[in-house]
């Protein structure tokens, strides 16, 4: 070879070299994401449901009349505790003492009245049965006609003294409803405990609330030795809400302490919320179901209708495989390689929570053969720095990390937010991390 062709190789592979060095220093050059890091490590995880509500005591009646009259006298006040029997209203008996004497006279008109008819009865009893052995001894003392007379007489006496005690036993009864009403005109408390509403004042008319429930009512009585938090719990969340649930309670008028609960009872039927739009359709509408809880050790001065929350503890779970709800996203299944199948502990068949369909290694249902989205979380390989998409399967959440069934290990880097870039990272994408942003994960490299 001449020495121009020597020159012509050299330099080819000077220039070869060149383009190396550049295309290199280029893919050192190509952009990342900044981005925050966490090792996948294991906690202590709590499952809770949260609802808002308010307090209600177990026990209480609204209090009513069941006759009308002018109240006279109202001998307790709003926040006064009564006991069983204790008079709580006296309503104008004026009326009422009048109808008691008037059915007591109307009930010795009546027994007078069967008193005659008593003796009118035996009267024409002896008149018959003389007639009838005289006529047995000589049928010409007394004519057939005269005995049937006297039959009839005394079948009439009969009936008429029936009548007559009916009469009395009708006069009986209206009495004892008059003297039932005149009862009615003192009204003691049912139960024993705090008056927690007093709707009427003294002189008011009290009537009965046949037909509207709040414009009989005079006064609500509760009994507060066992409170109550009723709250409204959302459909998606009340199966997993049991009974003995351990309740962690906040009440808004005593914001420095929290209470303690459990569950006692969960409604069959639902509660339904407000429907969306005027067209009166339920497509949109919001179900909730009533979960009650009864606190442990209710403080002093609570009332009913404070405004509470509770915090239902549905779950708990020591030592778990851990990542932050934030790292978790969905890729759909043509954007997403095939899981990593390497000993760094991939899944090869993801699975998803509960509520989304199964689907097979790539993604697909394997009922219907549809491909849905994948639950996953970008694993950083912190040798390139490169971050990729790995399908996970989680168990329970808590406050802030979800519980990890399967796809990643223990010690493993994860990108662990922020959200927007994780909803644009790409799968093999390369990242940084965020300066003094990381919780256990690698270090940002130093120039």
């Amino acid at each position: 070879m001449g020495k121009r062709g020597k020159l012509f190789l050299i330099g080819g592979g000077l220039v070869l070299v060149a383009g190396v060095v550049v295309l290199s220093a280029a893919k050192r050059r190509q952009p990342s994401t900044e981005v925050r890091m966490e090792k996948v490590t294991r906690r202590n995880l709590t499952s809770v449901v949260s609802a808002s509500g308010k307090i209600e005591p177990k026990r209480k009646v609204d209090v009513s009349s069941d006759i009308t009259g002018r109240i006279v006298d109202l001998p307790v006040r709003e926040g006064d505790m009564v006991t069983k029997g204790q008079v709580v209203v006296r309503i104008n008996p004026t009326q009422y003492e009048a109808a008691v004497q008037r059915s007591e006279a109307q009930l010795a008109g009546a027994i007078a009245s069967a008193t005659q008819a008593q003796a009118n009865k035996d009267q024409a009893e002896r008149a018959y049965t003389r007639s009838r052995d005289i006529r047995a001894q000589n049928a010409q003392l007394v004519s057939q006609e005269a005995l049937e007379q006297a039959e009839t007489a005394h079948r009439i006496a009969v009936a008429n003294l029936e009548a007559v005690s009916r009469q009395v036993d009708q006069a009986r009864a209206g009495l004892r409803e008059s003297q039932d009403q005149l009862r009615k005109t003192t009204i003691t408390a049912p139960m024993a405990g705090r008056i927690t509403r007093l709707a009427v004042e003294e002189g008011e008319v009290a009537v009965p609330g046949t037909f509207s429930r709040e414009t009989g009512l005079l006064m609500t009585i509760s009994d507060l030795s066992v409170i109550q938090v009723k709250v409204k719990v959302d459909e998606t969340d009340v199966v997993r809400i049991h009974h003995g649930d351990s309740t962690e309670i906040s009440i808004d008028a005593f914001p420095d302490t929290t209470f303690t609960g459990r569950v006692t009872e969960i409604k069959n039927s639902s509660v339904a919320g407000a429907t969306s739009g005027n067209s009166g359709l339920n497509t949109d509408q919001a179900v909730d179901y009533e979960v009650i809880v009864t606190l442990d050790d209710p403080p002093a001065g609570v009332r009913p209708d404070l405004s509470a929350t509770a915090r239902i503890i549905t779950d708990t779970r020591r030592g778990m495989l851990s990542v932050p709800i934030i790292a978790l996203t969905v890729r759909p299944a043509s954007d997403t390689m095939a899981p990593d199948t390497s000993a760094r502990g991939a899944a090869k068949r993801p699975a998803t929570r509960t509520g989304i369909a199964a689907t097979g290694a790539a993604g697909q249902d394997t009922a219907t053969g549809r491909k849905h989205d994948i639950e996953g979380v970008f694993v950083v390989d912190t040798l390139t720095m490169a971050a990729r998409f790995r399908p996970v399967r989680v168990g329970i959440a808590g406050d802030e990390y979800f519980e990890v069934l399967s796809g990643v290990r223990e010690n493993e880097t994860i990108v662990a937010g922020p959200y927007q870039a994780i909803r644009d990272l790409k799968n093999q994408s390369k990242v940084r991390a965020t300066q003094g942003g990381n919780r256990g994960g690698p270090q940002p490299a130093r120039n």
